[in-house]
């Protein structure tokens, strides 16, 4: 799915995984070579997030939302065996290579999006619809 800076109509990332799960989460990008997809990791209720980059070998930004996708803090260059806890409470922590936050602009206050791709084919063609997920 991707993600869209909303304010600066920038894509932050063509395609992202969902962590949803206690164990998702707690595993995040450990043991993972660097990748373009972004990782949601999804919680249940708003909270400060604290993270960890233990074995997880490569820098990452990391974008902090809340429940309405407004960005309340962001982490850049978040490093290798680093820790860090959102400074204000979020529902979705965005996990994408380094230098993401800088490309796209994103800062805090800021809205983001979660986009659905749609596509139906036609005898005379495609079509491809995206949405808000």
């Amino acid at each position: 799915m991707p993600i869209k800076n909303m304010t600066t109509n920038k894509i932050i990332a063509a395609s992202s995984r969902i962590a949803d799960s206690m164990l998702s989460r707690t595993l995040g990008l450990m043991f993972t070579k660097p990748q373009q997809a972004a990782l949601i990791l999804k919680f249940e209720k708003e909270e400060r997030i604290s993270l960890h980059m233990m074995f997880v070998l490569y820098p990452i930004d990391v974008i902090f939302a809340n429940s309405e996708k407004e960005v309340v803090d962001v982490k850049e260059n978040f490093k290798p065996f680093e820790m860090y806890a959102s400074d204000k409470k979020a529902t979705y922590a965005i996990e994408a290579p380094a230098g993401t936050v800088s490309s796209t602009g994103t800062k805090i206050g800021h809205r983001i999006a979660f986009l659905a791709i749609k596509e139906k084919n036609y005898i005379n063609g495609k079509s491809i619809t995206v949405t808000e997920a």
